[in-house]
C-alpha cells in the first residue's frame, strides 16, 4: 500500500488505510505500508516504511514525500513476495505507486478516497471555481486511466467517476468498522475532563477542521439553535487548516460560551468518551465518500443528525439511529432542538444506532478485498 498520509496524521483515509490492514492481517495477508516519514513519532514495525518528506504549503498536517527516496526502495521491495500495489491517494503517492506497479509487474489499484471536485477550490481559492473542477475532473480521469482497477467507497462516488468518463473497471466497497473497538466510552468522564456540566445540552463534530467539511455551516445552524437552548455547547474535535477561520467565525457569531475546541482525541479513549458525552452527532459534509465518523457515532450508540450527500447518503439510507436532514440551517437547527428538548426521541435513536453499524462490518469488507486482490493477480 502507498499513501500521502497515514497516522499519526488524522483523518478517513488513515482510518481506512489502518482498519483495511489490520483485518486483512488478521485474515492471514499481511501487508507493506509506504507513507510519509512524520516529526516526533514513536518507532514504526517493520511493516511501515517511511519516506523523508517536506511540509506541503498551506497544510501544515501534510507531509509531501521524496520522489527519488521512494525510486530507492524498489530494490528492496523486489525481495517482498507481493502481490499486487494498492495506492490510496493521488499526489505522490499515485504516480509513485504506478510506477513501482510497472516496475515490478504487478497489477495496481488505487482507493479513490477524496471528492477533489468539491475540495480542491477550498485550497486553491485564487482560481475560478469552474477552473478547479475542471481540473480536478481532469487529474481524476487521468489517473484513474493509469491503474488497473478502482476501489470505490460508495455508489454515489462511482456515479460521479462515470459521469466524468472513467470507464476504469471499479468495485465500490467501503470501508468497514470495528464494532468491538467502539463499544464503552465515558461521557461523565470527558465532561469532567473538559469542565462541562453533566446536564448541559451537548452536541459533538468530530472531523478533520476543514474547510471542506462544511462546518461553517454546523457554526450558521448553531446561531439558530440558541435562540431557543441557550445553553446548547458545541464540541468540535479535530484540528486542520480551518481552525483560524472557524474560531473567528464563532466570534462574528457571538457562539464563543457555546463552542468548545477539544483538538485530536485518542482514538482508544477521549475519543470514544467524547461520542458518548454528546447528546446528538452533528454533520454536514458535502465531500464525503463514505463518512466514517457517522458510523463510529452509530457504534457508540450516539444519535446522528445530518445532511445525505455522496457517501453520508449510502451510510444513512436505511439508519434507524439517526435524522436526516436537508442543508438548510432553520430545519437542521429544528432537528437538532427536537433532540434535545424529546428525551424519549434521543434514547429511541440511541437504542437503534448500533445496529445501524454492524451492517459495515471490517471483517465483511476485507473479505472481498481479498477476493478483488486476487481476481487482480490471476
Amino acid at each position: 500500500m502507498v499513501s500521502d498520509v497515514s497516522f499519526p496524521r488524522v483523518n478517513g483515509v488513515s482510518t481506512s488505510i489502518a482498519t483495511f490492514r489490520q483485518t486483512l492481517s488478521e485474515l492471514g495477508h499481511p501487508s507493506t505500508l509506504i507513507a510519509p516519514e512524520y516529526r516526533g513519532t514513536a518507532p514504526d514495525p517493520a511493516d511501515i516504511l517511511r519516506i523523508p518528506a517536506r511540509a506541503v504549503p498551506l497544510d501544515p498536517e501534510d507531509r509531501l514525500m521524496s520522489s527519488r527516496a521512494l525510486r530507492r526502495l524498489e530494490a528492496t521491495l523486489r525481495e517482498g513476495s507481493y502481490d499486487v500495489v494498492h495506492i490510496h491517494t493521488p499526489f505522490v503517492a499515485h504516480y509513485a505507486g504506478v510506477a513501482l506497479a510497472r516496475r515490478l509487474g504487478l497489477p495496481v489499484i488505487e482507493t479513490y478516497h477524496t471528492f477533489f471536485e468539491e475540495y480542491f477550490h477550498h485550497y486553491a481559492p485564487f482560481l475560478p471555481g469552474w477552473l478547479t473542477r475542471r481540473i480536478a475532473r481532469s487529474m481524476t480521469v487521468s489517473q484513474c486511466r493509469a491503474v488497473d482497477s478502482l476501489v470505490v467507497p460508495s455508489p454515489q462516488m462511482l456515479s460521479k467517476l462515470r459521469e466524468y468518463g472513467v470507464e476504469t473497471p471499479a468495485e465500490v466497497l467501503p470501508t468497514g468498522i470495528d464494532a468491538a473497538r467502539f463499544r464503552g466510552g465515558d461521557g461523565a468522564r470527558f465532561r469532567a475532563a473538559h469542565g462541562i456540566p453533566a446536564d448541559r445540552p451537548m452536541l459533538v463534530h468530530i472531523s478533520r477542521v476543514a474547510h471542506e467539511k462544511n462546518i461553517d455551516f454546523i457554526l450558521r445552524m448553531l446561531s439558530h439553535v440558541v435562540r431557543t437552548v441557550p445553553d446548547v455547547l458545541l464540541v468540535i474535535a479535530g484540528e486542520g487548516p480551518a481552525l483560524g477561520h472557524l474560531k473567528a467565525m464563532v466570534g462574528r457569531l457571538g457562539l464563543r460560551a457555546n463552542v468548545q475546541f477539544v483538538g485530536y482525541l485518542d482514538r482508544s479513549t477521549t475519543l470514544l468518551d467524547c461520542y458518548r458525552a454528546g447528546h446528538a452527532f452533528v454533520f454536514a459534509s458535502r465531500t464525503e465518500t463514505q463518512g466514517l465518523v457517522l458510523l463510529e457515532a452509530l457504534a457508540l450508540g450516539t444519535p446522528v443528525i445530518s445532511t445525505a450527500v455522496m457517501g453520508t447518503a449510502d451510510v444513512l439510507k436505511d439508519a434507524q439511529g439517526a435524522l436526516v436532514v436537508e442543508e438548510n440551517e432553520a430545519a437542521f437547527a429544528e432537528a437538532v432542538i427536537r433532540v434535545l428538548h424529546t428525551p424519549q426521541l434521543r434514547s429511541e435513536l440511541a437504542a437503534k444506532a448500533p445496529a445501524d453499524a454492524q451492517s459495515w462490518s471490517a471483517l465483511a469488507m476485507a473479505e472481498r478485498l481479498v477476493k478483488l486482490y486476487a481476481s487482480l493477480k490471476a
